[in-house]
């Protein structure tokens, strides 16, 4: 099932929120619970017995773990995460691996061509952050099943985020009543129905247009097409991700949950190192918290740091998904992040900086882009041919795809959406602003234009192709 879906906003949306309004206090997690094994078991029935099976496991095995020290609490902690990431090795990469061992061997194995269950790379983070969480003692081991089945399960970041560690949702789980209050259920609709609107009005209209460049046939590939299609997916990657992140960042505030921010204007980073503390928030600081800082960080020599660095943007290629694009998509990243750190040794120069200068900016936009096209290629040739047209025009052709008015209006306005100082500095009226000092009339006001433009983007979904998340494969 998904957010942008006429099911979803039609029927799953209204039932479940009137149900969950409803029941008294005490009833609403289990109401919660229900919805999110309907939500997951509609579109991945097959494998819903494996994660609650590999759920109740870890449950237990927490029960166990907190009363032990030393050797025992290492073996299950240890026990726990093998198990966690074997089952996300085998779903996700068993046919690369064998792939990859028959190009080596040259060997004819074949592959054992199995179904990646959805949001498995979500939910086992999750499922690694309660266990180690309670291993470090940052949080207690849930004393009900169903509460830690609500934690993996709860349908909003269910499939695609944001990556919540256990420790920041421990005690919302339990009780969240002082949340639940007007203002959040509006404040949660508002943002709910933006990040709607940037899925279905931005990315996927962006979308249509990227999957059409990079379709075309690589000798039809010239200099105006590829700077259009590696735009259209830069934009589409991050309204499409972003977009989510607001309707599941919406929908738990509307469920009384704060869940944390995932997106924080991530192109007018000045470089690599900032971007990815604007961009996946939540998947950079699990990477540092639970694989950086463990393996030592920058604690030691400065080659160990560079190694550190490496590991960890490897891993994080690697988590996408099981292809040698994203891997280099990671190794890509992690040379930019080391390269400024080391310039940053060399000359004492902070590699975060406050002060924005335009020229940074853009040189660093471009980096990214050219990162995208790596990570949106289905294949090598289709990256070179793209990075040959992008950086040596050998053919300025007149494009040859023109760009029609609805898809021109959303590149421009998405160029003021992720550049503008303007926007910038009102954005938190975009995902918070029933939270501002308002009179009752603009509260009315903010309400009707809520509902008009869910009703405008309800129209478009119902009269449009089904267009799933891009985050949904991984």
């Amino acid at each position: 099932m998904v957010f942008s879906s006429a099911l979803f906003l039609v029927y799953f949306l209204p039932v479940f929120f009137l149900l969950y309004y409803v029941v008294p206090h005490r009833w609403r997690n289990a109401v919660a619970l229900v919805a999110s094994v309907l939500f997951y078991t509609w579109g991945g029935a097959d494998f819903a017995l494996i994660l609650f099976a590999s759920t109740v496991f870890d449950f237990f095995l927490t029960r166990a773990m907190e009363p032990s020290e030393g050797f025992r609490r290492k073996a299950l902690v240890l026990l726990s995460v093998v198990l966690n990431f074997g089952l996300l090795a085998y779903f996700k990469y068993a046919d690369f691996f064998v792939a990859n061992f028959n190009w080596v061997t040259g060997s004819n194995s074949a592959l054992p061509k199995i179904i990646l269950p959805l949001g498995i790379s979500f939910f086992t983070f999750h499922k690694v952050s309660y266990v180690l969480d309670v291993y470090f003692r940052k949080a207690v081991a849930l004393k009900k099943l169903s509460d830690l089945l609500l934690y993996i399960l709860l349908f909003p970041q269910l499939v695609a985020g944001p990556i919540i560690r256990f420790n920041e949702i421990a005690s919302q789980i339990l009780d969240r009543r002082s949340s639940e209050t007007i203002d959040n259920r509006l404040a949660g609709l508002f943002r709910f129905v933006i990040g709607l609107s940037k899925k279905v009005l931005l990315a996927d209209v962006l979308g249509r247009e990227a999957d059409k460049i990079f379709a075309l046939p690589h000798t039809e590939i010239a200099f105006l097409e590829a700077w259009a299609g590696a735009l259209a997916y830069t934009f589409q990657i991050y309204f499409d991700f972003s977009g989510y992140s607001d309707m599941a960042c919406g929908l738990g505030r509307m469920m009384g949950f704060k869940f944390p921010e995932n997106f924080d204007m991530p192109y007018i980073a000045s470089n690599i190192t900032e971007f990815w503390r604007r961009w996946h928030i939540t998947l950079s600081n699990w990477m540092r918290d639970y694989l950086y800082i463990p393996l030592g960080g920058n604690r030691g020599k400065a080659w160990r740091t560079y190694f550190n660095l490496w590991v960890v943007f490897f891993f994080s290629g690697l988590w996408h998904g099981a292809s040698w694009n994203f891997v280099l998509w990671g190794a890509y990243h992690g040379f930019f992040i080391a390269a400024e750190r080391l310039f940053s040794r060399i000359t004492g120069i902070p590699t975060i900086r406050e002060k924005k200068n335009v020229f940074r900016v853009l040189i660093n936009f471009a980096v990214v882009v050219f990162g995208w096209v790596l990570f949106r290629a289905d294949s090598f040739a289709t990256t070179q041919t793209f990075y040959n047209a992008m950086l040596f025009p050998s053919r300025w052709t007149s494009y040859k795809t023109p760009l029609d008015a609805q898809t021109l209006s959303i590149f421009v306005l998405c160029l003021f959406l992720v550049f503008s100082p303007v926007f910038a500095k009102v954005r938190h009226f975009f995902t918070d602003p029933f939270h501002l000092p308002q009179s009752r009339i603009r509260a009315f006001v903010l309400t009707a234009a809520l509902f008009i433009v869910y009703l405008l983007v309800l129209g478009e979904v119902l009269g449009a192709d089904f267009s799933p998340f891009i985050y949904f494969r991984f």
